[in-house]
């Protein structure tokens, strides 16, 4: 008991880290940059008040608990925005090493019972293919669209994002996860690249 309690708290420990990882997103009024433990926050209650979006049996309770953990590995890697480098630096070999490597170090932190399971909610989520996934990734692609629409462009403005870019990189994985939910925002982003 002892030593799981010391693991788990080394983990929580460490998770708070997340707090001083700054992304380029800011906040909806545009003060300042939000950082990702509150992104995942954020995430975590956009999926409990978006649940109606999603599939017919996407379990909101495992995509919660995705949403929490799914930046952990920013820790070590760092925020790696969609936008940045024309669109190649976020998917890209390097990344998704670096991610695998902060992964392990990060959820091997936990009792093995927990760093097995903590492990595999997020390689699903990283994955994709599950319903739970899916409308995870629609939720987190869809996040920093609505900061941007309220901070007047935010990291569009920065990175010289056109409305092409935004369909390709997040209007897709937002349809497939949450078809409904990406009519209503692609209208209110059309007007802003209009």
């Amino acid at each position: 008991m002892s030593a799981d309690l010391d693991a788990q708290f080394a983990f929580l420990n460490e998770a708070d880290r997340l707090k001083s990882v700054l992304r380029a997103t800011t906040l909806c009024d545009g003060s300042r940059r939000e950082n990702s433990g509150e992104h995942s926050w954020h995430l975590a209650l956009y999926a409990m008040v978006l649940e109606g979006q999603a599939a017919p049996g996407v379990d909101i309770n495992r995509v919660i608990r995705m949403l929490l953990i799914h930046d952990l590995v920013e820790i070590d890697v760092g925020d790696v925005p969609i936008h940045s480098a024309n669109g190649l630096a976020h998917a890209s070999a390097d990344t998704m090493a670096a991610e695998q490597r902060a992964a392990d170090r990060i959820f091997g932190l936990l009792p093995p019972d927990q760093a097995v399971a903590f492990r595999a909610l997020w390689d699903e989520f990283e994955a994709a293919e599950t319903p739970d996934a899916v409308f995870a990734k629609s939720l987190d692609r869809v996040q920093p669209v609505m900061a941007n629409l309220q901070s007047g462009g935010g990291t569009w403005v920065t990175y010289h994002v056109t409305y092409d870019q935004l369909e390709s990189r997040v209007g897709v994985k937002v349809a497939r996860g949450a078809p409904q939910l990406w009519e209503w925002v692609r209208a209110k982003a059309r007007l802003w690249f209009a």
